[in-house]
């Protein structure tokens, strides 16, 4: 089974910088494959909360995450600068489909890439609800191509 190639920055619509920690290595002296999750949901929370789509403390709508995924193509570590991409795959009725590419310093090749999928739900309930026109207009802002 062949590998799809990894994407390059200029397959992503938004970007968020990210350090590594020192404590983001683990015995191997490499990223812990756990931290590429916790740099998904900072890109993907920061585009929220930065853009509006959503308000992350406060209204009656708020997201959750329902599914996550990484692929990983090469490795991080201490003191590596990261910059997280973003783009939209997919906006559903109340779900949207983030794709995200995870690239080491200046490199053009993602290191990493995965997706993000967030729900749009009721605060007190936690039920999935219509995403707002104007949240979903802001997504398409950053739909893939």
């Amino acid at each position: 089974m062949s590998r799809t190639p990894p994407g390059r920055r200029s397959d992503y619509r938004w970007f968020h910088a990210i350090t590594t920690r020192w404590m983001d290595n683990d015995v191997f002296q490499h990223v812990n494959n756990v931290n590429y999750f916790s740099y998904f949901d900072t890109a993907v929370t920061y585009y929220e909360m930065t853009e509006k789509v959503v308000g992350l403390f406060e209204g009656p709508i708020h997201c959750v995450v329902a599914e996550v995924t990484c692929r990983y193509h090469s490795s991080l570590s201490f003191p590596d600068r990261v910059t997280v991409g973003l783009r939209v795959a997919h906006v559903g009725r109340s779900s949207v489909r983030y794709e995200i590419g995870v690239f080491r310093n200046d490199e053009d090749i993602a290191a990493a890439e995965g997706h993000f999928v967030h729900v749009f739900v009721e605060r007190g309930s936690q039920r999935p609800v219509p995403i707002p026109d104007d949240s979903r207009s802001l997504l398409q802002r950053i739909a893939a191509g």
